[in-house]
């Protein structure tokens, strides 16, 4: 296919351009290119031509809580949003706390996903033989629990904490909340409140200290054993002191932030209730505003989802049974777009923080990046075009959004994955087009 007419946004620039794919490559970038014989021409018509997103943190619940989600229905919702590449959790049902686990999911997404796709391995309190037995591109990274948001999968004796940064094959990713302060938080709650909590309580029960207490614990351990750590949904301003700003290539510790924490603040409880409480908690519009400061300046290194599907009934319980999570990748890139379009963050920093930086962080193989000879995931925005979330346009399995009847204020036009139309005309094409990724 050729796409024509393109703003082409790549490595801090918009450059005007045409753009050729042969086979599953980009193979020719020029300001004007002439249409081989029987190529199918599409003229992006001035709109937006971005690298695909490598979303590092999505929970698909397969296997064990296809309910709620599966590699199929969730990658499909996620080419619809723009998203071309997956890493993919490890608490699911049995969990992926096992190379053999890992292999089992693999064998899972072929065929099967529309996007590329890794897998975590997860760290227990007992695993750690298994996780230095782990082999070179067995897992994108080991995902640590160091607050109980999980399962059985919180990673809390000091001894293995010590043993995991220090002997770790693989780049360790943490969840940082300290469940001990959560205990005492939740208790004062309930002498409070009973089981009726209300949900703006979510962050002071998952609170500012738990966030920085844990975090303050990792960035320790990573400096102590100089281990290549990577923080997950970081969600406070005060927890920022610990990273520092500027280009992600060298640094030893580096943080996310999710979409869901840098457009919403605690306010939204009042009306969105169970539909955003997450672990860890929306937060506060001074912390709002500055995750949103960090990713501008580059001390918050990548934007992810943490894509969490739950049913809509699941989400209806009380406070202390309503699961934690919410389902973001059909949404994530148009979140970011409406910041782009209150002047929040520029475009050339949401291509930079969704694509470039997870491709060098965790080492992705010839993606994240709009070059010759890169593997073509590619997605097509028109900044200029509204998209009105409705239940009806919803591809996730759980059916649901906390967005519905909200008009975003872009549209994803169209999604390549390794140069196959994936997502096109408000639909998932047909085929199967996504890839195991590989790690340099």
């Amino acid at each position: 296919m050729l796409i024509t007419n393109a703003r082409i946004v790549n490595e801090g620039r918009i450059s005007e351009a045409d753009l050729l794919i042969a086979d599953d490559r980009i193979a020719k970038i020029a300001a004007s290119i002439t249409a081989p014989a029987g190529v199918e021409v599409l003229d992006a018509g001035g709109r937006l031509l971005l690298p695909g997103m490598i979303d590092d943190q999505v929970h698909f619940r397969e296997p064990g809580l296809m309910h709620k989600g599966d590699l199929a229905t969730e990658s499909a919702a996620a080419v619809a949003g723009g998203i071309t590449s997956v890493m993919e959790m490890p608490n699911v049902d049995p969990p992926t706390t096992t190379r053999a686990a890992l292999a089992e999911k693999y064998r899972r997404a072929a065929g099967r996903m529309r996007t590329n796709y890794a897998f975590y391995l997860g760290a227990t309190n007992d695993n750690l033989a298994e996780i230095e037995s782990l082999q070179s591109g067995e897992a994108c990274a080991l995902k640590v629990f160091m607050g109980a948001s999980t399962g059985n999968m919180l990673v809390d004796d000091p001894s293995t904490l010590d043993g995991i940064f220090a002997r770790a094959p693989v780049m360790v990713v943490t969840h940082c909340e300290d469940t001990p302060t959560i205990k005492r938080n939740e208790a004062v709650a309930r002498a409070k409140y009973g089981e009726d909590v209300p949900f703006a309580e979510h962050p002071h029960i998952r609170s500012a200290d738990a966030c920085y207490k844990s975090t303050e614990l990792a960035v320790g351990l990573a400096k102590k054993h100089g281990t290549r750590l990577h923080i997950l949904h970081l969600t406070t301003a005060r927890e920022l002191e610990f990273f520092e700003a500027g280009p992600i290539q060298g640094k030893q510790i580096t943080v996310e932030a999710c979409v869901h924490h840098l457009f919403l603040d605690d306010s939204r409880y009042a009306d969105l209730g169970s539909l955003i409480k997450c672990n860890p908690a929306v937060k506060t519009a001074a912390d709002r505003a500055a995750l949103v400061e960090a990713v501008r300046e580059g001390r918050i290194d990548v934007v992810a989802t943490d894509h969490a599907p739950h049913t809509a009934g699941e989400k209806a319980q009380s406070y202390f049974k309503a699961p934690a999570g919410l389902p973001l990748v059909q949404h994530a890139l148009l979140i970011l777009f409406e910041l782009a379009a209150r002047s929040e963050l520029g475009v050339t920093t949401i291509a930079e923080r969704t694509a470039h930086a997870p491709a060098q962080r965790f080492g992705v193989a010839e993606r994240g990046f709009v070059r010759e000879g890169c593997f073509a995931d590619l997605t097509l925005i028109d900044p200029a075009a509204t998209t009105e979330v409705t239940r009806e346009s919803l591809l996730y399995k759980c059916g649901w959004s906390p967005f519905t009847g909200h008009a975003f204020p872009a549209r994803i036009d169209a999604t390549w994955v390794n140069g196959r139309l994936a997502y096109a005309r408000g639909c998932v094409q047909p085929g199967v087009h996504g890839q195991c990724l590989e790690f340099v």
